[in-house]
């Protein structure tokens, strides 16, 4: 799929890929050889990203992983949407979604063991419906994006532990109001 719909696609996916789990070394060189063909705000957020995975090194990357979204006990983050709406994990926002997975025919896979409302999760969905040209994506967008995903970024941009994650954060912020004109209007 090419254009913007193609490119709409592949950000979120490679949000979600980084938002997965730390990226190890081939995706660090993958990043690190971006092609930006523009110099507006998402070329700029993507020149960060490549510029951050040029310093970054799988070790360190794994410690700032865990430190971020996992931690002992939590980490400085929480990636789900129940967590940003509701204040809990597995709230209303979860059981919404749930139900909008299950009409849309999403189901959750046997080796994802994370809720369905991580941000990982939101955006492999988002992309998915995309590519298969689902009208029913800006909808699920306005439900299950909008509302926390901009917070959420905007957190991870500037959280206390973040380095690499920075770039990410602010890649997902510039991401998120496109995505807000795109789908809202």
């Amino acid at each position: 799929m090419n254009g913007e719909a193609g490119t709409r696609a592949g950000l979120y996916l490679l949000l979600a890929a980084l938002l997965r789990e730390a990226p190890d070394g081939a995706v660090l060189s993958r990043l690190q050889n971006l092609e930006i063909g523009t110099d507006d705000e998402l070329g700029r957020a993507l020149s960060a990203l490549r510029q951050a995975a040029g310093v970054s090194d799988p070790p360190d990357l794994e410690r700032e992983f865990h430190a971020l979204f996992i931690g002992v006990t939590q980490g400085e983050l929480m990636p789900y949407a129940s967590w940003y709406r509701d204040g809990h994990l597995h709230g209303n926002a979860l059981v919404r979604l749930r139900a909008d997975l299950e009409a849309l025919g999403v189901g959750r896979t046997p080796e994802n063991h994370e809720p369905e409302d991580h941000i990982a999760v939101l955006c492999e969905t988002s992309a998915l419906l995309i590519l298969q040209g689902d009208d029913r994506q800006k909808r699920f967008y306005r439900q299950h994006l909008m509302p926390w995903a901009a917070r959420f970024f905007a957190d991870l941009a500037e959280a206390e532990t973040a380095r690499f994650y920075r770039a990410v954060g602010r890649l997902g912020q510039v991401f998120i109001a496109l995505e807000n004109r795109y789908c809202v209007g």
